[in-house]
């Protein structure tokens, strides 16, 4: 009996307790308490004396003296161990009352030796001595010693390296444009020997080359002295053939040396005839027209004048081919002069010439005088003699450089070059001196000094302080701006806005200039608002630049990024519109930076493209960071339990699970949950609270109706109730009713659902009384004195609302009762009510009384809503109320017609 009574009332007490600690630390109190401890006190001395007495009790009639000892023994044992496990707990529990009452300077004295830690990293290893500056002492060496002199090693391996062959390839690209270019060349060749016709254009026996070359380019005086020449010699014959076949054959030499009267002939005005080609030209053509006839030469002499008009139209189109080739290749070669066999062996010839002169390779810088050298030597036995300098001019023009540097490989043979080199060592003697005092200590010094350990690295504790002074003073600010935002931190959201803060400097230190700025202000914003991440930013960005070596340029388009995320992150409503913030963060962080080094002048000269390469390069550490901070999101609004408006939006997305069902299941509570909602809304909007907060909130607030839907009136559709019909216990209803708080907070938990929105699941209730089945309790406790009706058995459990949004909800979870009520209550015969039948007088007179009462209840005095605002929520209400049901036009009945029209 004494051990059923001991574990009631250790259960009774373990219930108050665990209620206790949930309100307390709802309220941020816990622990703090001073009736929280003594309620401590108590429990733990029940729970002793219980245990003793239980122990100690013995029956002396019925158990013999062996088992007393035994018993006693074991009471012994057992009083020793509780002694123990007593000491230990009160110990932890000591130990845990001080480290929970003093969490919130606990996180503040992290944050300070961790931001402390991480940005003056510098500090805790720092020398003495330092090269530049005069040595203290006159320092000796402590013993004797080989020591490398790293400067002059490093400085022969670097010539070494340096002085290394390069290792060259052939460029394929550079080989295939320089065989393009070559064969473009020859192609135009090709079109203006098209132009100018086959040559030779006659039998070389009967017109030799040279003869057939002169003809076809002479000039026109020569051609038309030909001419004539051919002419006279051709009627000068005529004339001697006449007079020989006269009948006279003495006369005929007195009439040839008379003068010619019946024909003149025509004089040449000059005088070709020490001209070689012209008499060659000339007693050739009359030795074909005597072997063949005067019509075979007509014939010759119109092809070759046809030739030669031909060979004034390819000269015409080879001056325009010069004109865009800026080399003269053909204007002084004898380009035309050549026969197509010529021709065809010099093609073939520059095409075997330059692919070998390009298998072969040509470096850059090569000489002129040489890659002449080469082309001449190559041409030799490919191209004919006559065809030498237009192949020669045809190969200088396109041949470049065809050899580029092999960059690995030439890396490769440096590095095995300088890896060879022998460290240069210099030895010391035992005594002798390093430095002597007040000589400035230079880099060859410190290394003597480094190997022999006398630099004297210390902990810089007055830089130190000095950093810890300024990082207390920021964590301070943060704090005061902390106290002053809507937005109340936990320990976790200040342990991840530590977190988020380190990240920027903890990048800079492993040596990336593009830090986390993005990431951190996209974030910060996102998740608290813009004050705090404005005030983390502008913080950080001067402590930054004091503390760490880093370009200022780099360091102002990293904030100004930082700033811009912080300023607009919360409020956007979409994934899509804080990725589109990602991209102006990036432009704005590459914009910062170029601004920065035009202002100070290193945009301009040589390295321009330096400036914009880098500027580009911070555009994309913005938009990563911003990438990566997108991506992380999710996943840190899911440990450290946030709710941002994103969030918020995706959790009243009807689609959700829990929401689905709520409106399949019970879809009486889900129409009751979205006239609370719009109510809540409403209020929330208007008194300046967080809207989507109190949206979703309230849209989770009854899920725990689904457990047994029929158990609540707004889903039995018209049907019996349950509670009159199956429990008819008021004890056992409100138990039921009660159920849908733990039932709904055991199906948030199991849902994942921020604890913001369970939040609204408890309180939205508080610990309201179940009027109506406390009042049929109380009318059966009068007709049966036995029973006893206990308040507490038909209140809920609470807590009563701890926030504006909760305590709003609750109002409008109240009013829609009572609004539905009020029109239940207005509705004659059936007709659907109006504003005739309740007037907003009325309505807005209830809802007072509601609220009042909730007032009177204490119900939420831990809101943080005032009387003022009470009043003006109900005739929010009312207002919302008289929206869903505002008058309407009465249409006259139409009576039924029994005719038909006829169309």
């Amino acid at each position: 009996m004494k051990m059923q009574q001991f574990l009631q009332f250790l259960t009774q007490q373990l219930t108050n307790w665990r209620r206790q600690y949930k309100g307390l630390r709802r309220k941020g109190k816990l622990m703090r308490s001073p009736k929280s401890k003594s309620h401590r006190r108590e429990l733990l001395s029940t729970v002793q004396k219980n245990i003793i007495l239980f122990l100690s009790k013995t029956n002396d009639k019925s158990v013999d003296v062996a088992r007393r000892r035994h018993r006693r023994k074991q009471e012994i044992a057992l009083q020793s161990k509780t002694k123990s496990v007593k000491t230990k707990s009160t110990i932890y529990a000591v130990c845990l009352d001080w480290v929970h009452e003093q969490r919130s300077l606990v996180i503040l004295a992290i944050a300070l030796v961790s931001l402390t830690a991480v940005i003056g990293h510098k500090l805790y290893n720092q020398t003495q001595l330092q090269v530049g500056n005069p040595a203290p002492q006159t320092i000796t060496a402590p013993y004797a010693a080989s020591i490398e002199d790293q400067k002059k090693t490093e400085a022969e391996r670097k010539a070494v390296s340096t002085s290394s062959l390069q290792v060259l390839m052939l460029d394929a690209r550079m080989n295939e444009q320089i065989k393009e270019n070559l064969q473009k060349l020859l192609d135009d060749g090709d079109e203006i020997r098209t132009v100018a016709g086959a040559f030779p254009f006659f039998d070389p026996v009967i017109l030799s080359i040279s003869t057939q070359r002169y003809l076809r380019s002479c000039p026109e005086s020569e051609w038309q002295a030909v001419l004539l020449t051919i002419e006279n010699s051709k009627n000068q014959q005529k004339r001697q053939t006449a007079a020989s076949s006269r009948p006279s054959s003495i006369a005929a030499p007195n009439q040839e040396r008379q003068p010619r009267t019946t024909t003149p002939q025509k004089t040449n005005p000059v005088d070709f005839s020490q001209n070689t080609d012209f008499t060659q030209a000339v007693a050739q053509l009359e030795s074909y027209r005597i072997t063949s006839s005067d019509k075979s030469l007509s014939s010759l002499i119109a092809q070759i004048f046809q030739t030669r008009q031909r060979y004034t139209q390819a000269n015409a189109k080879l001056l325009q081919l010069e004109t865009v080739i800026p080399e003269a290749i053909y204007e002084e070669s004898p380009f035309l002069d050549l026969s197509d066999v010529e021709w065809d062996k010099t093609q073939m010839g520059i095409h075997e010439s330059a692919e070998r002169i390009l298998t072969q390779g040509i470096p850059q810088g090569l000489p002129k005088n040489i890659l002449q050298d080469a082309v001449s030597l190559q041409l030799q036995t490919f191209v004919p003699e006559s065809a030498k300098a237009l192949a020669k001019n045809l190969l200088l023009a396109v041949l470049k450089p065809n050899l580029q540097k092999d960059e690995e490989q030439t890396r490769e043979n440096a590095q095995k070059a300088a890896a060879g080199v022998p460290p240069v060592m210099m030895k010391l003697r035992r005594g002798e001196v390093i430095v002597k005092r007040g000589v400035q200590i230079t880099a060859w010094n410190f290394e003597v000094l480094e190997h022999y350990r006398l630099v004297r690295r210390e902990v810089k504790w007055h830089e130190l302080g000095k950093l810890t002074g300024i990082i207390a003073i920021a964590i301070g600010i943060v704090v005061w701006v902390e106290r002053h935002v809507d937005y109340e931190l936990r320990q976790r959201d200040r342990l991840l806005v530590l977190l988020l803060t380190l990240s920027v400097p903890g990048v800079i230190v492993i040596g990336l200039p593009y830090t986390t700025w993005s990431a951190l202000g996209l974030l910060l914003g996102s998740f608290y608002g813009p004050t705090l991440g404005l005030t983390v930013v502008g913080l950080l960005l001067p402590i930054l630049a004091i503390s760490l070596d880093i370009s200022k340029a780099a360091l102002l388009a990293g904030a100004g990024g930082g700033i811009l995320g912080s300023y607009i992150a919360q409020r956007l409503r979409s994934r899509e519109e804080l990725a589109l913030l990602g991209v102006a963060i990036a432009l704005t962080q590459g914009s910062i930076y170029l601004v920065v080094k035009i202002l100070i002048g290193q945009a301009f000269g040589s390295t321009w493209y330096i400036v914009l390469r880098e500027a580009g390069l911070f555009a994309l550490s913005g938009l990563g960071w911003s990438v990566v901070a997108l991506g992380l999101s999710p996943y840190l609004e899911k440990v450290f339990d946030l709710v941002t408006p994103i969030r918020l939006a995706e959790l009243a997305n009807p689609n959700r699970p829990l929401l689905k069902r709520l409106a399949t299941e019970t879809p009486g509570t889900f129409q009751h949950t979205l006239f609370v909602a719009t109510l809540a809304e409403a209020a929330a909007k208007e008194l300046g609270c967080n809207v989507e907060l109190v949206r979703a909130g309230t849209l989770y607030h009854d899920i725990g109706k689904m457990h047994d839907p029929l158990g609540f009136i707004e889903n039995q559709m018209g049907g019996p109730n349950k509670h009159d019909t199956e429990v008819k216990d008021p004890w056992k209803s409100a138990e039921i009713i009660k159920k849908h708080v733990t039932e709904g907070l055991v199906m948030a938990r199991k849902h994942l659902l921020p604890t913001a929105i369970q939040a609204f699941i408890p309180e939205h209730q508080g610990t309201m009384l179940i009027a109506y089945f406390h009042h049929q309790a109380q009318q059966m406790a009068q007709e049966d004195p036995s029973l006893t009706v206990d308040d507490a058995d038909f209140r809920y459990d609470g807590p009563i609302p701890q926030s504006r949004e909760t305590g709003i909800v609750m109002l409008a979870d109240s009013c829609e009762a009572a609004l539905r009520s009020l029109e239940a209550s207005a509705k004659p015969l059936g007709k659907k009510p109006s504003l005739k039948d309740v007037s907003t007088e009325q309505a807005l007179a209830m809802l007072n009384n509601i609220l009042r009462s909730k007032w009177q209840d204490n119900q939420l005095v831990d809101s943080g809503l005032t009387r003022e605002e009470i009043s003006k929520i109900a005739q929010i209400f009312v207002d919302v109320w008289q929206q869903f049901h505002h008058k309407r036009i009465a249409y006259p009945k139409l009576k039924a017609s029994n005719t038909v029209r006829n169309s």
